[in-house]
């Protein structure tokens, strides 16, 4: 889906957008915290919880899975990185948006995730939910597929 992309210029907005939302609410930007987000804007696909525990123990230091799972839900909670339902995985966030605006586009060949804004969409699914009289509190959608790059 990216060609010619550089993760490192993602992962300095990531941090640098993590620091002001932190610094916005009075939050904590710890080490694990920065490091596992890190981790997750390595690349554009979705990462598991203990494929990030993997990458942050080291031949003498074992993380525990409750570290990374508090900052796991530390990250998804200020809206900083995203959950891809379908595999249990984690994506950066791109974007400042409400917690009703996950759409994304899963290449099923390459597994790259590209976050997906669209107005139009998000005001039928309120307007949807108003009509049946359901008041959502997260919408996540993923359409699963094959990306340009792959296709070709």
């Amino acid at each position: 889906m990216r060609e010619h992309h550089h993760h490192n210029i993602c992962i300095k907005d990531a941090l640098t957008r993590a620091e002001q939302v932190c610094a916005k609410k009075t939050l904590r930007l710890t080490p694990t915290r920065r490091k596992i987000l890190e981790l997750i804007w390595q690349s554009h696909k979705p990462i598991k919880a203990y494929d990030l525990l993997a990458k942050l123990s080291t031949g003498n230091h074992i993380e525990n899975p409750p570290t990374v799972y508090r900052a796991l839900d530390f990250l998804l909670e200020n809206h900083l990185i995203h959950k891809i339902e379908s595999s249990n995985a984690f994506i950066g966030c791109e974007v400042d948006h409400n917690k009703l605006d996950s759409k994304f586009f899963i290449c099923d060949e390459c597994d790259e995730v590209k976050e997906m804004h669209e107005p139009k969409l998000d005001k039928t699914l309120l307007e949807t939910s108003k009509k049946q009289g359901f008041i959502p509190n997260q919408t996540s959608i993923e359409i699963h597929g094959t990306c340009t790059s792959c296709t070709k």
